[in-house]
């Protein structure tokens, strides 16, 4: 059965290779791969899932592809297009952990990538620009748009801002009675196996963690490792700008702290300049930021072999996305059946304009680190590779998004 859905597959991997720039910039990627070029979903249905995620924790762009693949073809083509996004990033991420010790660390910051930004705010523009005429289509949903576009650029930095914008404007559309479902939707049976998996685990790694540190037992660090990547991953709302400093926290800084050597001197351990060196490389990784987990795990376990290294690594892989699979399958199917009452359907139309309104908040966001007024060559480039990229994008459809990537490294290797 699932052979009909190859080309699908295929197209998930190059997704895969090629998604630099974070999840935010990921968003304009699926645009182009999943909408315009393959039509695996609407743009209505991929502003919606995005919008969806954007109110769970965990990693958004990954909970937005898992959906695509959901709506394709059920859990078990979920589960596919879940592991062949994150493995490339993982593997990467992981392998990452092994070479640290055999290359120079302030020579991985090559300039190989500074053409990236501007090429990702051009993914962005483009997903915004071809997302507006469905989702910009009265008075209130325009005020949404220049409202949220300005709230969201001023305090990007907040965690809370992307969930709060999405449901401001799902209740700011409700004012009008007008806007009622077309058709009237059965609701389906909801299979809470998931939720029971997600929550059996959270509190039986809990209780097991705790209880390998008090009685110390031996290679409690894997069971630790779990417990803590688990639970970040659970937890952690606004994607991997907040997972990264609360993993450098928990790994990094917390240990230090004389508290902890007295209570847990066996505590997980991960240098800072090492955890420094891994959120820089990530975000230069294409695929989930979340994959930072897979270095995380193998620098932790690193001091005990490198089969238990390896270990280490797919225990963060696995860890880190596991809450996040499980919360969006089991609640997508509850938001389903729910759209059917009118509340629901009435909050899309204002939830997809603020879901407009982040992407142009988003562009503008990673523009203003951008040089682009100086007069020097840099600015130049950085100017080119920005609306050439979003000139390819919108109107050159057959130019594959791989080849933009590719060009705006080769630029950063000659400039």
């Amino acid at each position: 059965m699932l052979l009909r859905h190859i080309p699908f597959l295929k197209m998930v991997f190059l997704h895969s290779i090629t998604a630099f720039g974070g999840p935010q910039a990921h968003m304009g990627l699926m645009m182009k791969n999943f909408v315009r070029k393959r039509a695996y979903v609407t743009v209505e249905e991929l502003m919606e899932f995005n919008a969806f995620c954007q109110l769970l924790p965990g990693a958004s762009s990954t909970q937005t592809l898992t959906l695509i693949g959901y709506k394709r073809g059920g859990v078990s083509l979920a589960v596919l297009t879940l592991l062949i996004w994150i493995l490339p990033a993982g593997i990467l991420m992981g392998s990452l952990s092994f070479l640290l010790g055999y290359i120079d660390k302030k020579q991985l910051g090559t300039d190989i990538f500074k053409f990236l930004p501007p090429m990702a705010a051009g993914f962005l523009a483009y997903a915004a620009v071809s997302a507006y005429p469905s989702a910009i289509k009265n008075t209130i949903t325009r005020i949404i748009l220049v409202t949220g576009t300005i709230i969201t650029y001023f305090l990007f930095g907040n965690t809370w801002i992307f969930p709060a914008l999405i449901v401001g404007a799902g209740i700011v559309t409700n004012f009008s009675s007008k806007r009622i479902p077309q058709t009237e939707q059965k609701p389906r049976k909801i299979k809470w196996w998931n939720i029971w998996l997600f929550g059996i685990l959270f509190i039986a790694a809990g209780i097991l963690s705790e209880t390998a540190r008090k009685n110390d037992w031996p290679n409690r660090k894997l069971i630790n490792l779990f417990e803590n990547t688990y639970r970040m991953g659970s937890l952690v709302f606004g994607g991997g700008q907040v997972l990264i400093p609360l993993m450098y926290e928990q790994w990094s800084v917390r240990p230090e702290e004389e508290r902890v050597k007295i209570k847990n001197p066996n505590a997980i351990q991960i240098d800072a300049e090492d955890m420094y060196t891994g959120m820089g490389i990530v975000r230069a990784v294409p695929g989930p930021v979340f994959s930072i987990a897979a270095f995380a795990g193998g620098m932790a376990l690193k001091d005990m072999g490198t089969k238990m290294q390896l270990l280490g690594c797919l225990i963060g892989l696995v860890a880190i996305f596991l809450p996040s699979a499980l919360l969006v399958l089991f609640f997508y199917p509850v938001w389903h059946n729910l759209k059917k009452y009118a509340v629901i359907y009435r909050s899309l139309e204002g939830i997809n304009a603020a879901v407009v309104a982040i992407m142009f908040a988003s562009t503008f966001y990673i523009l203003k680190d951008v040089s682009m007024i100086d007069m020097k060559t840099i600015s130049v480039v950085n100017i080119v590779v920005f609306a050439g990229t979003f000139i390819l994008l919108y109107f050159f459809h057959k130019v594959p998004p791989p080849v933009i990537v590719l060009f705006c490294l080769l630029l950063g290797y000659i400039f």
